[in-house]
C-alpha cells in the first residue's frame, strides 16, 4: 500500500508557482522601467541601434528570466525553512 503523502507536495508547487510569477512580474516590470526612464539613457541607445526590438526583447527577456529564477529559488529556500 501506498502512502498518501506524495514525494513533491502539491502546496509546494502551489507556492513555487507563485513565487515565479511575482518574480516574473517584477522583472517586467524592472526592465520596462529601465528602458523608460530618461535618466538611465538606455532607451535612446536601444532607439539607436540596429535592431531595436530584437535589443529590447534581450533585454526584457534577460531580466524576467533572472527574476523569475531568483525569486523561484528563494521560494523554495523560504518554503524548505517553513517545512522544516
Amino acid at each position: 500500500m501506498r502512502d498518501k503523502k506524495s514525494s513533491v507536495d502539491a502546496s509546494i508547487v502551489l507556492q513555487m508557482a507563485c513565487h515565479t510569477a511575482m518574480g516574473i512580474a517584477l522583472g517586467l516590470a524592472f526592465s520596462f522601467a529601465l528602458a523608460l526612464i530618461d535618466r538611465s539613457a538606455l532607451a535612446v541607445l536601444i532607439a539607436h541601434s540596429s535592431e531595436p526590438t530584437t535589443t529590447t526583447i534581450i533585454l526584457v527577456s534577460f531580466f524576467t528570466l533572472a527574476f523569475g529564477v531568483g525569486a523561484t529559488l528563494t521560494g523554495f529556500v523560504f518554503t524548505m525553512i517553513d517545512k522544516r
